[in-house]
């Protein structure tokens, strides 16, 4: 059903798929639910097994089964790790991950970009892979892969570059580097995720 409002709707597919098989797919602009039907399109033309977080409580019987089989990855709430510590230990034990994220984590316009998937990414030690979409055109795609090299804003400037090259003069691309949500923290609050995030990376490291 999903393929038929795909084909539907005209959405024609730029590119080929990232040679990685461990990676962090990123989507945007996130303006509506229908930007599911051009992703679950496009990985499935390239012929891709995508991944996506959902709650661990999506994951028992009996729906289980289904959610793994369709690529879910369970993030359990009332774990002392929390998703970014949680997905780096996935990546850390599986030798393909394609996990797909929407960086704005809303339909809505956001003034940032959530940091999650970047720190995931940075922790795991995988790239990025810039997934995109343009409503005009009916045209989308998926980037190069970019390897983060720790320093936030400017990893950022790169990524929002690739953006306005492909949808130049977006409104909702200026929040790409309107800085990392963290920096809204307790500064103690801070210091603990960054201990935590370390703590992820060095695990990853010592894994490979």
């Amino acid at each position: 059903m999903l393929l038929f409002f795909y084909h539907l709707q005209g959405w024609k597919l730029e590119g080929g798929g990232p040679q990685s098989r461990r990676c962090i797919i990123i989507g945007a602009p996130h303006t509506t639910n229908w930007d599911f039907i051009f992703f679950a399109g496009a990985t499935h033309e390239l012929g891709l097994h995508a991944g996506f977080m959902g709650k661990d409580t999506l994951f028992r019987w009996p729906m289980g089964r289904f959610m793994r089989e369709m690529g879910g990855v369970p993030v359990v709430r009332s774990s002392r790790q929390n998703y970014v510590e949680q997905m780096i230990e996935a990546f850390r034990t599986r030798d393909e991950l394609m996990l797909v994220i929407a960086p704005e984590g809303t339909r809505k316009q956001a003034r940032r970009w959530k940091s999650g998937f970047y720190h995931i990414a940075v922790g795991a030690g995988v790239p990025i892979v810039l997934g995109w979409l343009d409503y005009n055109t009916r045209r989308g795609g998926l980037g190069p892969e970019m390897m983060m090299t720790g320093d936030y804003p400017a990893d950022m400037a790169r990524i929002r570059a690739f953006y306005e090259e492909r949808l130049p003069g977006h409104p909702q691309l200026a929040a790409i580097t309107a800085g990392d949500e963290s920096d809204d923290r307790d500064p103690a609050h801070q210091r603990r995720a960054d201990r935590r995030a370390h703590a992820g990376a060095v695990r990853a490291g010592g894994a490979d």
